[in-house]
């Protein structure tokens, strides 16, 4: 199954669906790094939302932008599965759920042709779920990536990510990537948001 998404090459983006795995009552975990609580990737957002959540999913949101994330320290703290103290703040709302998550969305507006740093903090966060005595975060689950922007330079972000899904090992579900929406609501009525919520029902 796939879905044409926007950007400069027009590709078709290869997505699997429920006929083709049996994604049925899969809790699904999406991180949110655009600081516009209503902008265009929310948009985006919501309409995957909606889309899985009627295909029987449970989908938990995190909305980064308002949420205190601070950088990884490169202490290797992690080590202590338990606590994660590393850095005490609201990464620790978000690790549990990643670890019990099926599928992992990581939502953005495009910044200087990359995710947000919200998105990019709080990735870089999730490492402490890979340093234990178990690898928590590799392989055993599935991922999309959900961009919104004024333009169409989505080429390094996509580079990014999907060397992101070869180290985790998880499924890389495709990309919608929606180009020419600068404005809140710019994204309303096109083709993307409809994209979005297809990729969340085939789930």
């Amino acid at each position: 199954m796939s879905f044409g998404c926007s950007g400069n090459r027009g590709q078709s983006i290869d997505i699997y669906s429920s006929m083709e795995e049996e994604f049925v009552n899969k809790k699904i975990v999406i991180l949110n790094g655009s600081p516009r609580e209503k902008g265009n990737t929310a948009a985006l957002v919501n309409a995957f939302s909606k889309g899985a959540e009627e295909a029987g999913n449970t989908v938990r949101i995190f909305r980064l932008g308002k949420m205190e994330i601070h950088g990884c320290k490169g202490c290797f703290g992690g080590k202590n599965e338990e606590e994660y103290p590393c850095v005490q703040d609201d990464m620790q709302q978000i690790y549990q759920p990643v670890k019990e998550a099926d599928v992992v969305v990581m939502a953005s507006p495009l910044y200087y042709w990359n995710m947000s740093g919200q998105l990019r903090t709080a990735v870089d966060r999730l490492f402490a779920l890979e340093e234990g005595n178990k690898n928590y975060l590799r392989g055993n689950k599935s991922s999309a990536l959900l961009m919104a922007a004024e333009g169409n330079g989505f080429e390094d972000a996509v580079v990014y990510y999907d060397h992101l899904m070869e180290h985790l090992r998880w499924k890389n579900l495709g990309h919608v990537l929606a180009g020419g929406n600068m404005m809140p609501g710019d994204v309303d009525g096109k083709k993307e948001v409809e994209q979005a919520y297809e990729l969340g029902k085939s789930i």
